[in-house]
């Protein structure tokens, strides 16, 4: 087989010594590879050999990086090769080469509007993906004047409303308020094609939302989240124009409506996790996932795996809160497969998932492990908001140690939510005051910690942060029974079980259900004891099993991963190898 490649190759190439054309080696080798590939049944290994003679000849540029995208494609739909396939396909995007190309295409296509604003979504698209936001940000300013200009008030808002994107992930809130109020009046003034008019409100929506979500305002989102699902229920309804717009300037589309369904699952699965309803995240990921395997059939868009991500992300730590430690973990261990097929992926979300990892380690009480990979997420990320995060949640690492006084101190002082706390979000804000509030618990300065806890359901009430609530209300209960304040700390306890049992949180339920316990005893109410110590002890159980099934996963093994890409193969572990006296 080889040999007969080999001759192909040959063939092909005297055949292009004798042509006149300057390029007719590539399309002999390109005919020949077409022939292997459309072959019954295809040889796949032939088309790859002569599509490979085409370097040696040191074609232009366009020509290389186009061979490097057909053999990325073959690879890619043919073999098993992903690796190859993925290498290939970068090198068809030079972005250092396409950048001035790019630049040139502009200058001479003012006169065409169709094929000047896809280049100028294009060489934005390029600095994007180089982290350069201000220079994409100013072309697609660019793109939105030159759209006024020729009439298109459709695509004015997709470039718009594509540059309030990228202002939100620049945190320059004050740009994206009056931008916003823009984008909202043209697309609601724009008369045209129903579909079209509705995936810009979902754009729209879906962009307000976000903003909403990442300033942790749960609540105040409710209204643009419940406009967003009945936009995409619409739009559902609504068949495809097959009309062409009559101004060529609006041959664009945002998103296809399918992808666009994921997105509204994904915000809204964003929504429940924040607002304590997890049981609607989980029922909303299921149908999200559901939805994208059948795309990812027919569809290989990137952006379909990055909706998986996020969506991963996101019921994972559903699961630790509800006390599924071993399936998270092994949805953890698939968030990092999905990674090892996609450099730019991992590059994107390394960071959370060292969170994650983070995250679970804490949920089996391994503490050494939990330091280390808030420590390397902490170093691999620049995102506000994360690093907040990330640094509330190590600082109650440092608390349950209990010997870490001056790195905890650091840390406090840098997330005081009191003074110059680093972002905007609400929730994060709130959760910094709880951890204020438990170290003051942990200091035994109760005055002072009652002060924070205070703040805190103040702010989740405000916001409808219900697992922060539960986790204030049971805290301030301990507190108050630590004082001897049986009867305040019944108030506290009663309605904290009752909201984790909502939620469903797995520990606060097993704290209330222990002071509960405690406190019916030191009443003398033997009978309510005695169910609140049989729930106390289920609860125990069924976090204890867990624990083992967790620990004893290949996938544990993954705690002790701080450092490159994911690894791709776990040893098993002969069993759990931490304490389970938090548990208990």
């Amino acid at each position: 087989m080889a040999a007969q490649a080999a001759a192909a190759a040959q063939a092909a190439a005297a055949q292009a010594a004798q042509a006149e054309a300057a390029d007719s080696w590539y399309l002999a080798l390109l005919g020949f590879a077409e022939h292997f590939r459309t072959s019954s049944p295809p040889k796949i290994r032939l088309c790859v050999h002569c599509l490979q003679a085409v370097f040696p000849f040191k074609p232009p540029q366009r020509i290389e990086a186009r061979t490097h995208l057909q053999l990325g494609s073959v690879l890619y739909h043919h073999t098993k090769n992903s690796e190859q396939a993925r290498s290939h396909l970068e090198k068809a995007n030079s972005v250092d080469a396409a950048k001035p190309l790019l630049r040139k295409a502009i200058q001479i296509s003012q006169q065409t509007p169709y094929w000047h604003c896809r280049l100028l979504f294009q060489l934005a698209q390029l600095h994007t993906l180089e982290k350069d936001l201000v220079s994409a940000c100013d072309l697609l300013g660019v793109g939105a004047e030159y759209a006024r200009v020729v009439g298109s008030e459709y695509t004015r808002a997709l470039f718009l409303l594509s540059k309030g994107m990228l202002l939100l992930m620049e945190r320059k809130l004050q740009e994206v308020h009056p931008l916003l109020t823009l984008c909202g009046q043209i697309v609601e003034n724009w008369q045209g094609n129903p579909i079209q008019k509705e995936s810009l409100r979902v754009f729209f929506l879906v962009l307000q939302v976000t903003h909403y979500l990442d300033a942790g305002q749960v609540k105040s989102v409710k209204p643009c989240l419940k406009q967003l699902q009945q936009c995409i229920q619409t739009i559902s309804t609504l068949h495809d124009d097959e009309i062409l717009p009559s101004n060529p300037a609006d041959l664009f589309h945002w998103l296809p409506k399918e992808h666009m369904c994921v997105l509204v699952y994904l915000v809204t699965v964003m929504h429940s996790m924040q607002a304590g309803y997890l049981e609607k995240a989980q029922k909303y990921t299921d149908k999200a996932l559901m939805q994208l395997e059948k795309l990812k059939m027919l569809d290989c868009s990137p952006i379909l795996s990055s909706f998986q991500v996020i969506l991963l992300e996101h019921i994972i730590m559903c699961r630790l809160v509800t006390g599924h430690k071993a399936t998270a973990l092994q949805e953890i261990s698939q968030v990092c497969q999905l990674c090892q097929q996609s450099p730019r992926l991992f590059s994107n979300h390394a960071a959370q998932l060292h969170t994650l990892l983070g995250l679970y380690c804490v949920s089996v009480n391994c503490m050494d492990n939990a330091e280390a990979q808030f420590t390397t997420a902490l170093r691999l990320t620049n995102h506000q908001e994360l690093w907040a995060f990330i640094v509330t949640n190590l600082a109650s690492v440092y608390i349950r140690e209990g010997n870490r006084h001056q790195e905890l101190y650091s840390l406090l002082e840098r997330i005081n939510p009191d003074h110059s706390f680093p972002v905007s979000s609400h929730c994060l804000r709130a959760a910094a005051f709880y951890v204020r509030g438990l170290f003051s618990f942990f200091q035994g300065r109760y005055n002072e910690a009652k002060r924070f806890l205070r703040e805190t359901l103040k702010m989740s009430n405000a916001e409808d942060l219900n697992r922060l609530t539960a986790c204030s209300l049971v805290l301030l209960g301990h507190i108050f029974y630590v004082l001897g304040n049986h009867r305040e700390s019944n108030n506290m306890v009663v309605p904290a079980m009752q909201l984790a049992s909502k939620i469903p949180d797995m520990s606060v339920q097993l704290w209330s259900s222990a002071l509960l316990r405690d406190l019916n005893k030191a009443c003398g109410n033997a009978m309510d004891a005695h169910e609140a110590a049989q729930m106390h002890q289920n609860f125990s159980q069924q976090l204890l099993q867990d624990h083992i099934e967790a620990c004893s996963l290949p996938e544990h093994n993954l705690i002790t991963w701080t450092d490159g890409p994911p690894p791709v193969q776990f040893q098993a572990q002969n069993g759990p190898n931490t304490s389970l006296a938090s548990l208990l």
